[in-house]
């Protein structure tokens, strides 16, 4: 659970450091675009990186999700009689709400390939010209796109917030000064990860990036 948890939040950072390049420009954004399409040549055909990666990723959630089943059944089977009366358990809202976290990030996954990557949902959904894309995604005609978004990144936010603690300690943070390291660096990459996402639709949606 925890390293390919680690292999996916070393992806959304990648990816958010790429898709800040809007700012510098539609060329400058555009040309990053078609760079990811030809890493790798001449050694890999062209868009084979890509193709790599996405399979990589795929591997990665796919493993991430088989983990946190496992793990759900092996905490039912360690208590197979329910209790006749259970506490609330102290914790974080991102640690009770990570399995729905989970889901709503999916199902967003799955919009965003659609809009972004194969162009299927996009108003514009021209490959060759993605910064046009993102502007005529997030447009403020659009702005219902842009909530959804914005309700998807804040849950993989409190998602990466748990997961980056837990991970920490899984791989051995262990002491009481390990814990609040741990909560510290999780709490820092998370909002990271969140305004760094969030800076792009809210640019479009405000006229910054146009």
């Amino acid at each position: 659970m925890a390293g390919t948890g680690i292999l996916l939040v070393l992806f959304l950072f990648a990816h958010m450091a790429g898709n800040l390049k809007i700012f510098v420009g539609a060329e400058a954004f555009d040309h990053y675009a078609h760079w990811l399409r030809d890493l790798g040549t001449p050694l890999l055909p062209h868009t084979w990186y890509l193709w790599l990666q996405r399979g990589g990723l795929t591997a990665a959630v796919l493993a991430h999700i088989f983990a946190a089943v496992v793990l759900a059944r092996r905490a039912r089977a360690a208590r197979p009689v329910r209790y006749a009366h259970r506490p609330r358990v102290q914790g974080s809202y991102a640690a009770r709400t990570m399995r729905w976290g989970g889901v709503i990030i999916l199902l967003f996954v799955v919009f965003h390939i659609l809009d972004l990557t194969t162009g299927t949902v996009n108003p514009v959904g021209d490959r060759q010209h993605p910064y046009a894309n993102v502007v005529a995604d997030f447009a403020p005609g659009r702005w219902y796109v842009t909530l959804f978004y914005a309700l998807a990144i804040v849950a993989i936010g409190f998602h990466l917030r748990h997961g980056i603690f837990s991970a920490l300690r899984t791989l051995g943070q262990q002491s009481p000064r390990g814990e609040r390291t741990a909560r510290a660096v999780a709490l820092v990459l998370s909002l990271v990860l969140v305004v760094g996402y969030l800076s792009v639709p809210f640019a479009v949606l405000t006229g910054l990036v146009s």
